[in-house]
């Protein structure tokens, strides 16, 4: 079996990838620095099947500093998933962290794979951050027009994956994440805060009028667009990678009041800066060039994630 390499392998998306990439028989490296972002628990709960699994190698470095030339040594498959995620948090001094996590690594993973002569493909995890906000479906030849910091980095990372494509020949395609959630995201993400602050009887804060709206993608439906993007012929390519719900936060909250059978305190704030106020993804070119079709409904989504924070709410105690 080939060789995988993933990058961000504890987080969120890159654990669930993981998993996937094992139960197919695949052998994976996977490499995470457990950053300050969150509680380096979380990430090690995600680790905990993974590090049981003889296929599996876990390598705790930072991308940043790390040699390279070893640990791409054999490798058929890339995928990059590591970075350092959030549009808030993305303004002010922190933004040289986000220059170094986001675009810095993204071009020594890069320069490192042109000695690679094993590598079939890389699969670079982009973000709709990087569009600005949407007023219908968006497709990937919108002219990008960031709104954060965030999204800058995002943006100038995705344009190196093509210089590199176009210059050196590096197979590269990158997926545009449209609004990713379900069970291990992130405690900063919305639905997890959310849905934790509804289960603790806290009110969740709901920055101007709710009527924000986004297009939600279920994690595993995200992971099978990973592996389409690798294992298809297609190169130098971006892709939008969007779910089945196009939803505003206000009905967000109502779905997840369903599913805690419990009701939501709201305490209402300005808007933030760098949050869009819609996006919206068309993803006819995934469905066409890679076969992509999203299955998983907000609705089974949230049940799921709902199901796993009551469960990690439980064990804490």
């Amino acid at each position: 079996m080939s060789k995988i390499l993933v990058t961000g392998c504890a987080g969120f998306i890159g654990s669930t990838l993981c998993e996937r990439l094992l139960q197919e028989d695949f052998d994976v490296v996977g490499i995470d620095c457990f950053r300050s972002n969150y509680e380096r628990t979380t990430k090690e709960r995600n680790l905990c099947w993974l590090l049981q699994q003889p296929r599996f190698h876990f390598l705790e470095k930072d991308l940043i500093s790390v040699s390279l030339s070893s640990i791409l040594e054999g490798v058929a498959y890339i995928f990059h998933l590591a970075a350092l995620p959030g549009v808030r948090t993305s303004w002010g001094t922190d933004f040289k962290a986000y220059v170094d996590n986001n675009i810095l690594v993204t071009q020594r993973l890069l320069e490192a794979a042109k000695k690679v002569p094993t590598l079939k493909k890389i699969v670079y995890s982009s973000s709709s951050s990087i569009y600005g906000g949407m007023e219908g479906p968006t497709t990937e030849d919108r002219i990008p027009n960031p709104i954060s910091p965030y999204g800058v980095t995002k943006l100038s990372a995705e344009q190196l994956c093509q210089l590199y494509y176009k210059n050196f020949g590096i197979p590269v395609n990158s997926l545009r994440y449209f609004t990713v959630f379900g069970p291990r995201q992130r405690p900063d993400m919305a639905f997890h805060r959310m849905i934790t602050r509804v289960l603790n009887n806290q009110p969740i804060p709901i920055y101007g009028d709710g009527q924000q709206s986004r297009d939600f993608t279920y994690v595993d439906d995200v992971v099978t667009a990973n592996l389409l993007a690798a294992f298809s012929s297609c190169e130098g390519e971006i892709f939008n990678i969007g779910g089945l719900s196009h939803l505003s936060v206000k009905e967000v909250i109502s779905l997840i009041e369903i599913y805690t059978e419990k009701p939501a305190r709201k305490n209402h704030l300005p808007p933030q800066a760098g949050d869009p106020k819609h996006t919206w993804a068309n993803i006819s070119k995934a469905k066409k060039l890679l076969s992509y079709q999203p299955i998983f409904d907000i609705e089974k989504g949230i049940a799921l994630q709902v199901q796993e924070i009551k469960k990690n709410l439980s064990s804490d105690l």
